[in-house]
C-alpha cells in the first residue's frame, strides 16, 4: 500500500473519530439540558459551557452513589399532616410557620437519603432530580435568612411558604406534574399560589349561594349544600382531603 493511501486512510479515520466525538458531545449536551433544565443555563452562565457540563455530570455521579429512596405511603401521609399543621400557624405566627416549613423540608430530604449539610451542596444534589423546583428553594432560603434577621415582610413570608411547598410536594413524591407547576409558579406566583383562597362567586351572576354572603346575611341551608369554593384539594397520596392546606393571608394590621 502506498504512502498516499495510508495517509488517506488515517485522515478518514481521524474525521470519523472527530464526527463521533462531536455527536457524543451534542448528545451529552442535550441530555444534560433536558435533565437540568434552567439549572443547565445557570451553570453555563456562571462557569462556561465546558466547565458547567463537567460539573453537572459530576453531580449526577455523586447522586448515583447516594442512597436516595422514596418515602413509604405512611411517611408521606405523616409529612402531609405535619405540613397542614405548619400552614395553620401562618395567620398568627408567619415567621414561625416559615421556620417550620424549612425544618419539614429538611426532614423529608434527610428521610429520603439526601445530605442536609451546606446549602450549596444541597442545591447541587437536588438539581439532579428536582431541578425544576430549585429556584423556589433558593427564594425560600433567601427569605428565611432575612426573616431570621427580622427584615422579611409578611407578604415575603407568605411567598416563602409557597416556595417551600413547591419543593416539599415534589420531594414527597405525590403524583402530578411538579415541573409544570413549578414553572407556572415562577411565571405567575399568584396564579399558582396553593395558599390563596379561590375568589368568591359573583352575586350578580345569579349564584343563589353567594348572594346572602355578599349582602352580609346569614347562610341558609342551601348554602351548606353548595360546594365549598375554597375547599382544600384532596391529598393525592391518601385520597383524603388535606385540611388546612391553604394558608390565608395575614389580616393587615391597623
Amino acid at each position: 500500500m502506498s504512502t498516499g493511501a495510508i495517509i488517506a486512510i488515517i485522515v478518514v479515520i481521524l474525521v470519523v473519530v472527530a464526527l463521533l466525538a462531536g455527536l457524543s458531545a451534542v448528545n451529552r449536551r442535550r441530555r444534560l439540558r433536558d435533565r437540568f433544565g434552567p439549572e443547565y443555563d445557570r451553570a453555563v452562565s456562571e462557569h462556561g459551557r465546558r466547565e458547567a457540563e463537567a460539573e453537572l455530570a459530576e453531580r449526577e455521579r455523586r447522586v448515583r452513589h447516594l442512597d436516595i429512596k422514596p418515602l413509604s405511603p405512611t411517611a408521606r401521609a405523616q409529612y402531609a399532616s405535619e405540613w397542614t399543621a405548619v400552614q395553620e400557624q401562618f395567620v398568627d405566627a408567619p415567621q414561625s410557620a416559615v421556620t417550620g416549613a424549612q425544618t419539614l423540608v429538611t426532614a423529608v430530604m434527610k428521610d429520603r437519603g439526601y445530605p442536609t449539610e451546606g446549602f450549596d451542596q444541597i442545591v447541587a444534589d437536588l438539581s439532579v432530580e428536582h431541578a425544576a423546583t430549585l429556584d423556589h428553594f433558593r427564594a425560600a432560603h433567601d427569605i428565611s435568612q432575612r426573616a431570621a434577621s427580622g427584615t422579611a415582610s409578611t407578604e415575603e413570608l407568605r411567598q416563602a411558604m409557597i416556595h417551600y411547598r413547591a419543593l416539599f410536594t415534589e420531594l414527597l413524591g405525590q403524583p402530578g406534574n411538579s415541573a409544570r407547576d413549578a414553572q407556572a409558579a415562577a411565571a405567575d406566583p399568584a396564579a399558582a399560589d396553593p395558599t390563596a383562597a379561590e375568589p368568591a362567586a359573583d352575586p350578580a351572576a345569579g349564584d343563589p349561594a353567594a348572594a346572602p354572603a355578599a349582602n352580609g346575611q346569614t347562610a341558609t341551608a342551601s348554602d351548606a349544600a353548595a360546594p365549598d369554593a375554597a375547599a382544600a384539594p384532596d391529598d393525592e397520596v391518601t385520597g383524603e382531603p388535606i385540611e388546612g392546606s391553604t394558608v390565608p393571608s395575614r389580616p393587615q394590621e391597623r
